[in-house]
């Protein structure tokens, strides 16, 4: 490779959120961005990867109150622990940083003094309630009261998951904080506001410049269409977080000072390596910059960030690639099921590598949840990783061991070697294009042809006879051989398991390596390379997370935590016109915590829904499925538009879950 054909390339994941432990959804977005990072590094370039916790808001500022200590405190030790669980599942980050740093301080301020001189900041004053025992605004996660609409108690301040109403938390019946239990105030305040609405013309370009997958870009276009808002960039104190200069009492909003958290840990990393921050940063750079993110958080990475990098002079990204959710046996992870998996969990039961193949072989590039079935997890991994890939080093290397360690001088099937050699650059832009899946499915036909090969030679039965014994290292030599461009294939998936490989074989490898054969080279001694999956440590797996005050086989009955409501007629129930009806649309409501609004087609004509699902659904999820639809309700004026019926849906302390008619149902017909 020459001097310019080697790329800069800086890498980062979204910030995990300094309040938990990391969960196998966070690893799942790890594992795609370091794979991705590995592969890079090994063709040679110039690639950094940056990770950080992102480590302010009211929500830690809380939890370290509940926990007696500084906020400080918590965030520390909530770093050593996501520390530990990146290093555990060999996620190579150059740099693991903080939010709560000098370097994001200074960054922050400088990105904010920017916005400000460029006329991109407004204040207003708004009106929130506020909680007058603990001294604090309050989101509407943080209230709670009886709906206004069916009276049901509990509900959150936006909307409710008995009846679907929507709301503002002042309509709640008896309100309260949950933080002090008091009945919150109206206050008003002065807030700080980005002016995204001016960078509306610059998104639509960016948008479709390649810099996101086009679905993504289908997807913002709706926010971009309706007409972008004034962002929120200010939260009073009491917060933890940085100070907006020259606004006392005023700081940064969490989601302002994150992203800039990508840059931060990047200038930190610079101070002690060497490596010039503005070549990656600077508005004219011809470094690359990729962003791994979840499609949760699109509208901050895609929308907010590049609209104040390109306000304050700096470069925008190169790629933000979305992935979408893991849900284990198809349905959405559990605790009562024992299948909401810690990542220490997981690392106290089963090998790190068995996920990261796992994953590798489901990733696509495409913006799709990923489900963790936990029985073919077993079964590909066992298959894939030690029935194929290591059974070929194992047959091979006890008859290469008998006949004195070292490897044959020629490839004994020269078609066979270019065929797998070969296939370097195909599989290279597999990885390149995010599109893992495809890249282990050819590298596991490779596997299979040199399986065959040695199958069909029967080694074994040769060495039978002294006679034979050049034939038997000529064929368990390519074996070895074929082996060694499979793992030099496999290497940015499986790091561990390939640095045993390379032990074994007495070889570094490179991407390169898969350009020519080992000869007339000496082997060292084969160890197991890797261990099967044992179904029982997934079985104590799953035990152990789940949830003590629920055993995982006995799910509480239907009436058991909601009392049945007043008795109705038949006459009265028959009123109600049920309708199958699919979702054409859906995306979040801008200012409600849990609502999406669905565009729903009921067989040529259109409705327009509120539903209070968005904790358990994303808008991804639902385009395209069928529902039912309570169609004949009056419509209902909201403060976020009309709703036009009501969608039916089933909810508990697990989750709420959409009811959906079976397959062959069509939209508009009735439901009797």
């Amino acid at each position: 490779m020459t001097a310019t054909d080697r790329r800069q390339i800086l890498v980062t994941n979204a910030l995990p959120y300094a309040n938990a432990a990391l969960h196998l959804g966070h690893i799942l977005e790890y594992t795609q961005s370091d794979i991705f990072v590995r592969f890079q590094k090994m063709r040679g370039h110039e690639c950094y990867y940056m990770s950080a916790d992102d480590a302010h808001g009211t929500a830690i500022m809380l939890r370290a109150d509940q926990r007696g200590i500084s906020a400080e405190q918590h965030i520390a030790e909530m770093k050593e622990t996501h520390q530990a669980d990146f290093a555990d599942f060999h996620i190579g980050v150059d740099a693991y940083h903080s939010t709560h740093s000098e370097e994001n301080r200074e960054l922050s301020e400088l990105i904010y003094n920017r916005l400000f001189d460029g006329g991109y900041i407004a204040q207003r004053e708004i009106t929130q309630a506020f909680d007058p025992d603990k001294g604090l605004f309050l989101a509407d996660r943080y209230i709670k009261g009886s709906c206004p609409k069916c009276r049901a108690e509990g509900q959150y301040g936006d909307n409710c998951e008995v009846c679907s109403a929507t709301y503002a938390a002042t309509d709640l019946i008896d309100p309260v904080s949950v933080l002090s239990g008091a009945t919150p105030v109206e206050k008003a305040s002065t807030h700080y506001f980005f002016k995204l609405p001016e960078f509306s013309d610059y998104l639509k370009t960016w948008t479709r410049s390649g810099t996101i997958a086009d679905e993504v870009a289908n997807k913002l276009a709706e926010w971009l269409d309706g007409g972008l808002q004034e962002w929120d960039i200010s939260r009073d104190a009491p917060y933890f977080g940085f100070e907006i200069p020259n606004a006392p009492g005023k700081y940064f909003y969490v989601w302002l000072d994150a992203p800039i958290g990508y840059m931060a840990a990047f200038k930190h990393f610079c101070a002690t390596s060497g490596v010039d921050f503005d070549r990656y940063w600077a508005a004219d750079s011809s470094a690359e910059l990729h962003h791994f993110i979840g499609k949760d958080i699109v509208n901050f990475h895609a929308l907010f960030w590049p609209a104040m990098l390109d306000a304050a002079g700096f470069r925008t990204p190169t790629k933000v690639a979305v992935h979408g959710f893991v849900t284990v046996d198809g349905k959405k992870m559990s605790k009562s099921r024992g299948t909401f998996i810690n990542a220490r969990s997981y690392l106290d039961h089963l090998d790190p590598e068995y996920l990261r193949y796992y994953y590798a072989a489901k990733l696509t590039g495409r913006v799709e949840d990923v489900d963790l079935n936990l029985a073919d997890f077993i079964a590909k991994v066992n298959s894939d990783l030690v029935g194929k890939v290591v059974n070929i080093a194992s047959r091979c290397a006890k008859f290469i061991a008998l006949h004195g360690g070292q490897l044959s001088g020629e490839i004994a099937e020269p078609a066979l070697w270019a065929e797998a050699s070969g296939a370097a650059e195909t599989i290279a832009d597999h990885f390149e294009n995010l599109n893992y899946a495809r890249a282990m499915r050819d590298i596991m036909a490779l596997a299979d042809q040199a399986n065959e090969y040695i199958a069909a030679r029967e080694p074994w039965k040769l060495n039978k006879d002294p006679a034979n014994a050049a034939k038997v290292v000529a064929i368990c030599s390519m074996g070895i051989n074929l082996f060694r461009v499979i793992v030099t294939y496999l290497k940015p998936v499986l790091p561990e398991m390939v640095a045993r490989a390379e032990a074994f074989l007495n070889d570094s490898l490179s991407w390169e390596s898969a350009a020519a054969p080992l000869l007339n080279h000496r082997v060292a001694e084969f160890s197991p390379l890797l261990s099967r999956v044992d179904p029982a440590a997934v079985e104590a797996m799953v035990a152990a997370n789940a949830s003590p005050a629920e055993p995982v086989a006995a799910p509480s009955g239907p009436l058991a935590d909601e009392p049945l409501a007043e008795q109705i007629s038949f006459d009265d129930f028959i009123k109600v016109d049920l309708r199958v009806a699919k979702i054409v649309a859906a995306s979040a409501v801008e200012g409600a915590d849990k609502l999406l609004q669905l565009t729903l087609d009921i067989g040529g004509e259109q409705r327009n829904v509120f539903s209070g699902i968005k904790s358990s659904y994303s808008p991804e999820q639902l385009v395209g499925r069928l529902t039912v639809l309570a169609a004949n309700l009056a419509p209902r004026k909201m403060r976020f538009g009309v709703s036009e019926g009501m969608v039916l849906a089933a909810g508990d302390q697990h989750g709420i879950y959409l009811l959906e008619p079976d397959s062959g149902a069509q939209p508009g017909q009735r439901i009797t």
